[in-house]
């Protein structure tokens, strides 16, 4: 075991997606900040995202014109989270959230974030917003990073597929890569790659280190003030998702497969308490042609059936929700909903292609691999899928007939702000960076209901899928890790997806995964510096 100087940092962070940015606030105030990080590239599962910020009252909201009320946007938390325990952390969310982008914006490396007009994803609840409260990082030209920018992790598409994505990175690569430039430029940061969390190191009761294996080498490091755990959650470990989450197994996960629960069971080791291990960002799952899926944002057309070939959900419905759902019926019903089966046919094929630009053919790989199935029939598609036809037929014949009104009686798909976003918009499954404008529907009165009458027919395939696990160590509103007496451990932080989630069981709208990393590890070093919000 190699020790490092013990009086090397006073904070030790472990993971560098969220966590880089409270590690630039902890080494800007003049903490001596080490990052420490399993892979080698930073960003986390971040880096696979648009990282959105859901961030009510902050200033670029003000400068899109958006007058946000606060006690509005606490409102809409209290509803739809419905859980007293957890208000607490939601006002300490809503507080750092601002705070932490006037500081951001303040260093030009971050420069000015901008609004995303997505609508809050419960709609119809008190205090949702049409607009919501989404904020974006600006895109970065990596020629900005120099040799930094080999150190970021690449985006989902590119490391599954090759995607060139070019100079110029937006969404999480291009926060991450702004954040470790900062980081570093600040004079008060290390990072240590390829360095992986055995254990916390406790004395007294307090946390003063880390126990880790970096390159290959066992080493110990110690840290002063405090140890921030901000390492991800535990997506893709199979025996705490089978004990917790069943069926899952974690390989229809999202998240960066690194994210094993490391910073989780050496938590509970050092004594901490656990919340919502049942819990995920839930999302649904568009099956690739490598096998694997990716999440799917909306579905402009066609319907999704159950083993019985029945229609069971809202498919335009909010992405969490839709995951949820899927995993409710699995759970509560005889019916099979594991995989779910997107029917459509050659009309929607037509107007929107799949699974890429839509004025581009469908790619072969997606028929020559079977993730995309043809049938010159609807019963010859029921036989490929196995449902019934006779169930199948009256599901669209149903289907239909709401298409020709453009009212969905069953789900209501295309009432809310949330669908009618994707009357614009359609999601590029290989590169989830970007929508493109989809087509104007003049025949039909609601461009998301689409008669499927027109061959040949497809089916693709629908599974559970997530981006994260979003439950884990206990917290309080300072981000201090709190054992299960409510006392705080002493010297530990905990943020993003290796704690239990402010907003609970629920996803309040697009950026609170991540908006929960940065504000909670801000939170962290505010308290280790000894400041408050």
């Amino acid at each position: 075991m190699v020790s490092i100087d013990e009086d090397a940092y006073e904070v030790i962070v472990v993971g560098s997606g969220g966590g880089l940015i409270g590690a630039y606030v902890a080494a800007a105030r003049g903490l001596r900040t080490l990052v420490v990080e399993k892979t080698g590239r930073v960003g986390g599962t971040m880096a696979y995202s648009g990282a959105g910020l859901w961030f009510p009252g902050s200033a670029p909201l003000k400068r899109a014109g958006l007058a946000d009320d606060i006690e509005n946007v606490r409102a809409y938390l209290r509803d739809i989270v419905a859980d007293p325990s957890r208000e607490a952390l939601q006002d300490a969310y809503l507080t750092a959230g601002p705070r932490l982008i006037d500081e951001l914006e303040k260093n030009p490396w971050f420069r000015s974030f901008i609004h995303g007009p997505v609508p809050d994803y419960f709609t119809s609840a008190p205090g949702a917003s049409s607009t919501g409260h989404t904020i974006f990082p600006p895109p970065l030209e990596l020629a900005e990073l120099k040799e930094q920018a080999a150190l970021v992790r690449r985006s989902l598409p590119t490391e599954r597929w090759g995607f060139d994505e070019g100079p110029v990175v937006s969404g999480g690569r291009a926060l991450a890569g702004r954040a470790l430039a900062a980081f570093l430029e600040t004079g008060n940061g290390t990072l240590r790659l390829n360095t992986a969390l055995e254990n916390l190191l406790v004395e007294d009761g307090r946390v003063v280190g880390i126990e880790a294996v970096s390159d290959g080498e066992r080493v110990r490091i110690r840290a002063t003030r405090g140890v921030i755990l901000a390492a991800g959650g535990f997506e893709h470990d199979r025996e705490l998702r089978e004990k917790h989450q069943p069926p899952l197994t974690g390989e229809w996960s999202n998240g960066v497969r690194a994210n094993t629960g490391d910073a989780l069971r050496a938590g509970i080791a050092a004594g901490a308490d656990t919340d919502l291990l049942d819990e995920a960002w839930f999302v649904a799952g568009l099956v690739q042609p490598d096998g694997r899926p990716v999440f799917h944002t909306g579905t402009r057309g066609g319907i999704w059936v159950n083993g019985a070939g029945e229609r069971f959900v809202n498919e335009t419905r909010p992405y969490d929700q839709v995951g949820h759902e899927i995993l409710r019926l699995h759970h509560s019903t005889e019916v099979s909903h594991i995989p779910a089966h997107w029917i459509f046919d050659q009309r929607l094929m037509d107007r929107d292609s799949f699974g890429g630009p839509p004025d581009e053919p469908v790619r072969p790989e997606w028929l020559e691999s079977g993730a995309l199935k043809k049938a010159d029939t609807l019963e010859e598609l029921a036989q490929l899928v196995g449902v019934p036809f006779d169930a199948l037929s009256r599901t669209v014949e149903e289907f239909n007939g709401y298409a020709r009104t453009g009212v969905d009686e069953r789900f209501h798909r295309g009432e809310s702000v949330w669908d009618q976003m994707f009357h614009h918009i359609i999601p590029f499954a290989a590169d989830p960076r970007q929508n493109f404008p989809a087509k104007p529907e003049t025949e039909w009165p609601n461009p998301l209901l689409l008669p499927i009458d027109t061959p040949p027919f497809y089916v693709a395939t629908i599974v559970p899928s997530d981006i994260g696990t979003k439950g884990g160590l206990r917290t309080d509103e300072r981000a201090r890790v709190l054992r299960p007496d409510g006392r705080p451990v002493a010297g530990l932080y905990a943020t993003g997806n290796t704690a239990a989630a402010m907003s609970g069981r629920v996803y309040p709208g697009a950026g609170t995964p991540i908006g929960s990393s940065l504000a909670f590890g801000y939170l962290a070093v505010l308290d280790i510096h000894g400041a408050s919000a």
